[in-house]
């Protein structure tokens, strides 16, 4: 998520239209001319969605993007980012309610499932990732990662399905950040298993968990309407969620 490039609060403004640009000039008390702020319009805010979207196309959910493939998407992202459309949950909060489909993260394009933090390598496992979705809850504050999995078997066996969703409780940080904390990881048998109940792992005793700090992210929401949500993690992470 991100935003306006100033905050314009007093008289006389100008406005100016330009390549679907509208900026405003305002003027202060003492008649000196405050910063510029810009703010896309729609048609223009609906090419620079296309242009994200065609950008991450093909690219696996960032699986197999390389540096330029980064670059690429990073660069429509930033522009919808300082596009004018200000993130503020005291009023936005509910366009993050439902379910989420990942089609970009740059963390997978590190090499890692984990991105910057500690997870799995791609590619060096017998499992194959599935969709990934989240879904939230903004009244009993519960953020859920639902991912789902291949896991390969010996032949002549066929690969065993799941999904596992690790559940966390959000909490709003700022006006536009949000802080999630690990609860718990549920699994369930899908494909052939389906008809086998859910498992919730166990937890470990306290003594051998790992620290708060791994079991917890922040990340920011950068742009935010109807069906498209940007994030910029702790870690620098970049994600894009198309809402369902």
């Amino acid at each position: 998520m991100a935003a306006i490039l100033c905050n314009f609060s007093l008289s006389r403004g100008v406005p100016n239209l330009s390549r679907g640009i509208i900026s405003m000039k305002t003027t202060n008390a003492s008649g000196r001319i405050n910063a510029t702020a810009t703010e896309v319009s729609p048609a223009s805010l609906s090419s620079l969605k296309t242009q994200l979207l065609s950008a991450v196309a093909g690219l696996d959910r960032g699986l197999i993007a390389n540096e330029v493939d980064v670059m690429a998407v990073d660069t429509p992202a930033r522009e919808l980012e300082a596009s004018g459309s200000i993130v503020d949950f005291s009023t936005d909060l509910d366009k993050l309610q439902g379910r989420w489909r990942l089609v970009y993260s740059s963390a997978f394009a590190s090499g890692s499932l984990g991105g910057l933090r500690p997870g799995p390598p791609t590619g060096r496992l017998p499992l194959t990732l599935g969709q990934v979705f989240q879904r939230i809850d903004v009244v009993r504050r519960e953020f859920d990662n639902i991912v789902n999995l291949q896991i390969g078997t010996l032949w002549p066996l066929p690969p065993i399905e799941v999904t596992a969703t690790l559940a966390h409780k959000f909490e709003l940080i700022d006006s536009a950040s949000i802080r999630i904390i690990f609860e718990r990881t549920i699994v369930q048998p899908a494909g052939g298993l389906s008809q086998l109940p859910q498992v919730q792992l166990p937890e470990l005793p306290e003594i051998f968990r790992p620290p708060s700090s791994l079991r917890s992210g922040e990340f920011k929401v950068t742009f935010l309407d109807d069906d498209l949500r940007i994030t910029r993690g702790d870690r620098g992470e970049l994600r894009v969620f198309l809402k369902l």
